[in-house]
């Protein structure tokens, strides 16, 4: 009976990871808010306003807006 290769046994998915993992990359894992929790609409404007013009939020969308040209 033939046994099948290691590779054969892996998901495309898991192919794929093991691939950008020999290009140096990571797979970035984030917890980020659950949308559809109860009083997330309600905070996440109020959370918002409070970050609206200040420091940290210039230092972040400049961030943000870095990191999207770094090919450029």
């Amino acid at each position: 009976m033939n046994q099948p290769k290691p590779s054969d046994a892996l998901s495309r998915s898991q192919r794929r990871h093991r691939a950008r993992r020999r290009d140096g990359l990571k797979v970035p894992r984030v917890w980020v808010p659950n949308p559809s929790r109860p009083g997330f609409k309600e905070e996440a404007p109020r959370q918002a306003s409070l970050l609206k013009g200040a420091s940290e939020e210039v230092e972040a969308l400049r961030f943000i807006a870095a990191a999207f040209d770094w090919r450029d």
